[in-house]
């Protein structure tokens, strides 16, 4: 049972990608995240990040692994609570010569037996910071109540505001710092932004991952406090899920925070369906 801990991301993409791809819901996170680091660049997120994969018997198949990006936790591919553990114990040996973890994320069954084995190699105490719910598309369905305005890719000229609205979100959902002013760049670029306006006026945002392994993730999506319960984000989110269909991909998926049913609910009535519940916890 074996972990390979690198720093390369041609080598993690090449011993690993396969098995991302085997399952793109659950290892949505890595794929798009292994995307963005060949295409912008290993420093997009700041510091160099780290990779890993999991081989239960030498010479066999991956069956698990990580990729972090700090300042922000590792997050999970699919994987056995053994594997989880495993990993742990692993990256506390390496130190934080290797890296540094202030937390971890992925399916709730495997960040519970990392964060356990975690405490129990280094003496840290975990938290559950967020309790998430992975969302698959199925049958996508009108909004029960249509908004007012219509849906369109977002463009250039609406860069100023995406990056607002961009850190405002950010803010909210209390996320580490990262490059908004890049991040928008590369939406627009890759026809990845998507605008609900009323009255010719941009009232919601909501961003699209590429089509990658037949998988494209919808987030974030965002409606200014003043423009709330309008139904703007539902329909702009049914919007960009129909657009993600037409470019190919084969699942539309999203995450959820638990804490709010508002949202919960409203993406069930558009049609998605769970796939599994996820786990954001910090240690201390």
């Amino acid at each position: 049972m074996t972990w390979i801990l690198s720093t390369s991301l041609d080598d993690f993409r090449a011993e690993a990608g396969a098995f991302l791809a085997t399952r793109p819901a659950e290892n949505t996170v890595l794929l798009t995240l292994a995307h963005r680091l060949a295409v912008s660049g290993l420093d997009v997120y700041g510091e160099p990040p780290v990779f890993g994969w999991w081989r239960p018997e030498e010479g066999g198949p991956v069956e698990g692994a990580f990729l972090q990006t700090p300042p922000f936790a590792p997050r999970l591919s699919a994987m056995s609570e053994e594997a989880a553990a495993a990993l742990a114990v692993e990256l506390a040996a390496a130190g934080p010569g290797f890296t540094e973890l202030t937390g971890v994320g992925g399916g709730a069954a495997a960040v519970r037996a990392f964060a356990d084995a975690w405490a129990g190699a280094t003496g840290a105490t975990w938290s559950v910071r967020a309790e998430e719910r992975l969302y698959r598309l199925g049958r996508l369905t009108d909004p029960a109540r249509p908004a007012a305005g219509r849906h369109r890719l977002a463009g250039p000229a609406d860069r100023e505001l995406a990056i607002r609205w961009y850190g405002e979100f950010l803010a909210e959902v209390d996320v580490p710092p990262m490059d908004v002013p890049k991040a928008v760049d590369d939406r627009i670029a890759d026809g990845g932004l998507h605008l609900w306006e009323d009255g010719g006026v941009p009232v919601a945002l909501v961003g699209a991952s590429p089509v990658l392994a037949g998988m494209s993730r919808i987030g974030p999506v965002y409606t200014p406090a003043d423009r709330r319960g309008r139904g703007y984000a539902s329909a702009a989110t049914a919007a960009a899920s129909a657009y993600v269909l037409t470019q190919g991909a084969a699942e539309v998926l999203l995450y959820t925070d638990l804490a709010n049913p508002t949202s919960n609910s409203v993406y069930r009535q558009i049609g998605y369906r769970p796939v599994e519940d996820c786990l954001v916890v910090d240690f201390s």
